[in-house]
């Protein structure tokens, strides 16, 4: 039986009740009531994008939204984006390109990442960066995050045309 704080979730493809304050940011339910630790709290404000998680096929800041906001729309954390075992091709993409130092923003730029792709598939330099621009990385990792986009674009087109498995 739910009582007027149990708010039932859907992360990564399965309900959770989770028991918070209407007013409590998704990221601290992630984090400390499923124990996922992808999103990270970085700044609290929208500003580094760190807390990224996709609320449907958007990427969005999870510091700041509600948990009672998210209503039955399906959230996904970096976690989430792994099938079968295997990592999904922008984690693949990011991996290959050696596209972390610190790796405090890579669950971030994975998830804006993906979001991107999922919308546009074969966006400009200028889209991509603008899709990663919420996104901050500190270490310099830039050019080798512009260079993953780009690889995870060809991995994706080719799972489409058939190509890989």
């Amino acid at each position: 039986m739910l009582n007027s704080d149990d708010i039932v979730i859907h992360v990564n493809g399965k309900p959770h009740k989770v028991q918070a304050a209407p007013d409590t940011p998704l990221l601290y339910v992630l984090r400390n009531e499923l124990g996922l630790s992808s999103p990270h709290f970085g700044c609290g404000k929208e500003k580094c994008g760190a807390c990224m998680v996709m609320i449907g096929a958007k990427a969005s800041f999870s510091c700041k939204v509600p948990v009672s906001e998210i209503g039955e729309a399906q959230i996904t954390t970096l976690e989430g984006l792994r099938e079968e075992g295997r990592m999904h091709p922008v984690q693949q993409a990011f991996l290959e390109e050696q596209a972390a130092q610190c790796g405090y923003c890579s669950n971030g730029m994975i998830i804006a990442t993906t979001a991107l792709l999922w919308e546009t598939p074969h966006p400009s330099d200028a889209q991509i960066r603008q899709a990663l621009d919420g996104n901050l990385c500190r270490c310099g990792s830039h050019l080798r995050i512009l260079r993953a986009v780009r690889r995870a674009e060809t991995l994706l087109a080719d799972i489409l045309s058939g190509g890989v498995d």
